[in-house]
């Protein structure tokens, strides 16, 4: 059963600090896992398998073997219908460039981000790449002291998102800023037609790498 990604945007719905994942159709997890690791920034990274985990146990292997949680970048992997997944783990904000290079070759790339422990604070940011392009991206506190003006990338699909957030009543300055996140997750779900097992995810095991520099 899957449900969604609105219960993303509840306190610390994966792991404290956040969340990172990217969802993708047409790779493998095996193929997203090597993409991703090709998208850090400034380092070459390759790909170490190292079993099933939980969001804890990845966790405490990271600061087993480097001294420090945020020491290095691990993901636990999985799928569920039509879409791969990729959770981070550890030290990841900051540390990933464009995802628009993992979308080459046809493949679909929705990212669901959340510094939620960064003191400025950070918005919840959402993208989507199809094919080395972005279709559409916007913060998901629809906030326009984060210079929110609507949602960027290709005009026909922004367009579309930016008309049915729209119409669910977004950006409304009443609402505070985790009901405009849940609501916004809502209409971006429905649109792109995302999904993802919080059980699985949250409780459960998953395939799990690590992402060491070469």
């Amino acid at each position: 059963m899957t449900d969604g990604t609105i219960w993303l945007a509840a306190p610390r719905s994966i792991a404290y600090g956040g969340y990172h994942v990217v969802l993708a159709r047409g790779l493998t997890p095996d193929e997203l896992a090597a993409r991703l690791a090709a998208a850090v920034d400034g380092a070459e990274c390759g790909v170490v398998a190292v079993g099933e985990h939980t969001g804890d146990t990845l966790l405490e292997l990271i600061d087993d073997t480097y001294g420090d949680t945020l020491a290095a970048i691990g993901l636990r992997l999985g799928r569920t219908g039509d879409w791969t997944y990729a959770v981070a783990y550890g030290g990841w904000p900051g540390e990933f460039g464009s995802l628009e290079p993992v979308s080459r070759g046809g493949a679909h790339v929705c990212l669901l981000e959340y510094e939620e422990e960064n003191g400025k604070p950070v918005p919840p940011q959402f993208a989507y790449f199809h094919d080395g392009r972005l279709l559409s991206a916007c913060n998901l506190h629809l906030d326009a002291s984060w210079g929110y003006t609507g949602v960027d990338g290709d005009p026909a699909t922004a367009r579309r998102l930016q008309d049915l957030l729209t119409g669910a009543g977004l950006p409304d300055p009443a609402l505070d800023r985790g009901e405009t996140h849940r609501t916004a997750l809502g209409v971006i779900e429905r649109f792109f037609g995302l999904s993802l097992p919080r059980a699985a995810i949250v409780e459960g095991t998953l395939p799990s790498v690590l992402l060491e520099p070469a």
